[in-house]
C-alpha cells in the first residue's frame, strides 16, 4: 500500500521533469531569432585609481558576452580585463581603464560588447576611492558611531522624564511609538527597493526586499509566541519588545550607515557630512521609541547599554559595508529584513495598546491615542528633511 502511495507521487514529477527536459533540449516548436543579442553587462561598482578606473562587472544576461570596446567622455580608450574579455553568464570581472580623470569632473563610461550593446557607468564628481586601510577603517566607523549610538543613547536619556507620566500618557507615548515605527517600515522598505533596483535584474532586488521582509516578520511572531508558552505569559515582557524594536531599528540604521559609506566611496563627501547631521537629528527619536516600552517596570543601567549598542551599532557595520564591500542585493536583503522586523514590532506594540485598554473598559482609539500616534509619524516626517536630499 505504502509503494502505490510512492509510486503516484512520483508519476506526475518523473512526467514533468520529461516535459520539461524536452522543451529544453527541443524548444517550443516557434524558431525565430531574436531581433537583437539578449545581453546584459551590469556595472556593479566603479572605482577611481590615481591610474583610471577600475569597473566591477557580472554577467547577468542570458548568454555569453565580449567585451570588445570601451569609450570614456566620447572617446574611444586602452582597457583591460581580467581574468577574460569573454564573459559565461553570471562570470565576474574587473575591466580597468587608464585614464586621467580629472578631480570633481563627471565622466561617463560605456561598455561595448562585441554585438554592439552598449552598457554606461556614471561617475557624477571624480575623486579618488578611499582605500581600505586601518584608519579609513577607523574614520568610518567613528561616522557610524555619530550616526548611531550617540542620537539613539541621547533619546534613551529621556526614559526619566518619561517615567513620572501617568498610564494613559504611557499609552500615548507607546501610540507616538508606533507612528515612529510605521514610518520606519515604509522608509526602510523604500531604501531597500531603491538598492535593490542597483542590483542585477535576474537577482529580482524588489522580490529579495519583499521575501525579507515577510519571512523576518513571520518569524519572529512565531518566535515571539512560542517565548510566551515557554514562559507561560500572556504578553510580551516591555523589555522584550523594546529589545525587537532595538534590533529592526538596528538593520534600518545598517542601511542608514549604508547611503553614508557609499556617498564617501563614490567622492561625494558634502553629501555624506549632510547625512551624518541629517541621520544624527533623525535618529534621536528612535532612541525615544525604544524607551517608550520600559516606562511600565525598571530597567537597569546595562539594558540601556545593551539596547542602545544592538540599535546604534549596526550604522557602524553599515558604514563599513557601504564604503568598502557595498554590494546591492546584499543591501536589499539586510534592508528588508529590517522592515519585517520593525513591523513585527509594530504589531506586538499595538496589541500590547489594545489588551490595555480592553482591560480597563476604555476605547483603543482615543484623542490622545490617536494624537501620538499623528506626533510620531509628523516627527519622523519633519525629521527626514534633514536627510533627503
Amino acid at each position: 500500500m505504502k509503494t502505490k502511495w510512492l509510486i503516484s507521487g512520483l508519476i506526475p514529477l518523473l512526467l514533468l521533469i520529461a516535459v520539461v527536459a524536452w522543451v529544453t533540449v527541443n524548444g517550443a516548436g516557434i524558431e525565430k531569432d531574436p531581433a537583437a543579442p539578449i545581453e546584459v553587462l551590469n556595472i556593479e561598482r566603479i572605482i577611481t585609481t590615481n591610474n583610471g578606473f577600475e569597473l566591477s562587472v557580472s554577467n547577468t544576461g542570458p548568454e555569453t558576452m565580449t567585451i570588445s570596446q570601451v569609450i570614456v567622455d566620447d572617446s574611444i580608450w586602452n582597457f583591460s580585463v581580467s581574468p577574460s574579455e569573454t564573459f559565461e553568464r553570471f562570470d565576474e570581472g574587473v575591466v580597468k581603464i587608464n585614464y586621467p580623470w580629472v578631480q570633481g569632473d563627471p565622466h561617463i563610461i560605456k561598455i561595448i560588447s562585441a554585438n554592439g550593446i552598449i552598457t554606461e557607468g556614471e561617475i557624477a564628481a571624480a575623486t579618488r576611492t578611499p582605500e581600505r586601510s586601518w584608519d579609513n577603517f577607523l574614520n568610518y566607523g567613528f561616522i557610524g558611531f555619530y550616526v548611531g549610538i550617540v542620537p539613539i543613547t541621547l533619546g534613551l536619556l529621556w526614559y526619566p522624564f518619561m517615567k513620572r507620566f501617568s498610564r494613559k500618557w504611557i499609552n500615548a507615548i507607546l501610540a507616538l511609538t508606533v507612528g515612529l515605527l510605521l514610518f520606519l517600515f515604509i522608509g526602510t522598505l523604500a531604501d531597500g527597493f531603491e538598492i535593490g533596483a542597483e542590483a542585477p535584474a535576474v537577482l529580482q532586488g524588489d522580490m529579495v526586499v519583499i521575501l525579507g521582509a515577510l519571512l523576518t516578520f513571520i518569524l519572529l511572531i512565531g518566535f515571539d509566541q512560542f517565548q510566551q508558552k515557554r514562559l507561560e505569559k500572556k504578553a510580551s515582557s516591555p523589555f522584550n519588545i523594546a529589545l525587537l524594536m532595538a534590533v529592526g531599528i538596528g538593520l534600518h540604521n545598517f542601511g542608514e550607515g549604508l547611503a553614508i559609506g557609499t556617498s564617501f566611496s563614490l567622492g561625494e563627501a558634502a553629501l555624506g557630512t549632510f547625512l551624518i547631521i541629517g541621520f544624527t537629528l533623525h535618529n534621536i527619536t528612535e532612541g525615544i521609541g525604544i524607551a517608550a516600552p520600559l516606562l511600565k517596570i525598571k530597567p537597569r543601567i546595562r539594558d540601556f547599554i545593551l539596547l542602545g549598542i544592538v540599535a546604534g551599532a549596526p550604522a557602524i557595520l553599515g558604514t563599513w559595508f557601504g564604503g568598502f564591500i557595498f554590494s546591492p542585493i546584499l543591501g536589499a536583503l539586510f534592508l528588508g529584513i529590517g522592515a519585517g522586523a520593525i513591523l513585527q514590532v509594530v504589531y506586538v506594540i499595538t496589541k500590547m495598546l489594545i489588551n490595555d485598554h480592553k482591560k480597563h473598559l476604555e476605547p483603543t482609539v482615543s484623542w490622545l491615542n490617536l494624537s501620538g500616534f499623528t506626533l510620531g509619524l509628523l516627527i519622523m516626517y519633519l525629521t527626514a528633511f534633514f536627510v533627503k536630499y
